[in-house]
């Protein structure tokens, strides 16, 4: 799921109507998978620093070779939609794996699960047919960037959820756990922590809804436009909030919330797994510095600084 809902929509948005008939309606049909390659061992945020290239082929098309790492999905996708290099500019093309040895995946282990098939992706020579052009020659970085709106969107969407099943678990043993003779939440350190975790959960739920409803009402080259600054800022928010949600949770729960089976598993694998999203699609530290960059260019006096 995570390598679809993310391989996909370059495709749906930026891909002819014969290039969407042949690889979206089978991976809508979930008779194909596909999947992102976007980041490298050389690239992570900084994402125009890729290496993975493309040459013109002398029949026509491109001949791709690199490397692509934390691929989720690659272990099992048998398309990529590939951000590479090339003397057009950044090309965004949909490699498939094939039968032969030009696409091979590695899996890599990560502190969440090996469902994600997250996996180190190495091209050779791959062959890309002229038919397999996602958008146009020379704009891969900016359908990559657009692309990166609404996964960052979804991230918040799945992130903040998994805070609030944590958040609900929380609530229901600090209710019946009893300790020294009480329930857990009669301690007033307990109802604290609890409130901490209420507000950051709602705070980021509210301003996930705003956004939301705006995005319903605009076009895709709106939302790149004037939402960027603010998804990249309510992504950065909601991975802090998964930090305090994620602390807390296992301080309530005590051993159980680092046990792996058991009742308290869900805080468990939260607090394994949540870390992810921290790095995933953007890193704190890079959408915090771009929702400001962003916002301040709308002032001229800053605007030749930024």
């Amino acid at each position: 799921v995570g390598g679809i809902s993310i391989g996909l929509p370059p495709v749906m948005t930026f891909g002819t109507p014969e290039l969407i008939k042949r690889v979206a309606v089978p991976c809508i049909r979930g008779e194909r998978r596909i999947c992102l390659a976007i980041s490298e061992p050389y690239a992570g945020s900084d994402v125009a620093k890729i290496r993975c290239t493309a040459v013109p082929a002398a029949a026509g098309g491109w001949t791709v070779s690199g490397v692509k790492k934390w691929i989720t999905g690659g272990m099992v996708a048998d398309y990529f939609t590939t951000l590479v290099r090339s003397t057009q500019g950044p090309l965004m093309l949909l490699v498939e794996r094939g039968e032969g040895d030009a696409v091979t995946t590695t899996p890599i282990k990560t502190s969440y699960s090996p469902a994600a098939a997250t996996a180190y992706v190495s091209i050779h020579n791959a062959p890309v047919p002229a038919a397999n052009l996602i958008g146009k020659a020379g704009m891969g970085f900016h359908q990559t960037m657009a692309n990166f709106n609404f996964e960052r969107w979804s991230m918040i969407c799945c992130g903040n959820h998994h805070s609030r099943m944590v958040l609900e678990e929380s609530l229901k043993w600090a209710a019946s756990r009893k300790v020294f003779g009480k329930a857990l939440i009669q301690q007033p350190v307990i109802r604290f922590k609890l409130a901490t975790m209420v507000a950051e959960v709602e705070g980021v739920h509210s301003m996930l809804e705003d956004l939301t409803y705006q995005m319903c009402q605009m076009t895709h080259k709106e939302i790149n436009k004037h939402l960027a600054a603010p998804i990249a800022l309510l992504k950065y928010k909601q991975t802090r909030a998964a930090t305090i949600v994620s602390d807390n949770a296992v301080q309530i729960w005590g051993g159980r919330g680092i046990t792996s089976s058991g009742m308290g598993y869900v805080i468990e694998k939260f607090q394994r797994s949540f870390k992810f999203a921290a790095v995933l699609g953007g890193s704190e530290e890079i959408l915090a510095d771009f929702a400001i960059r962003q916002s301040m260019r709308k002032v001229p006096e800053f605007a030749s600084r930024l």
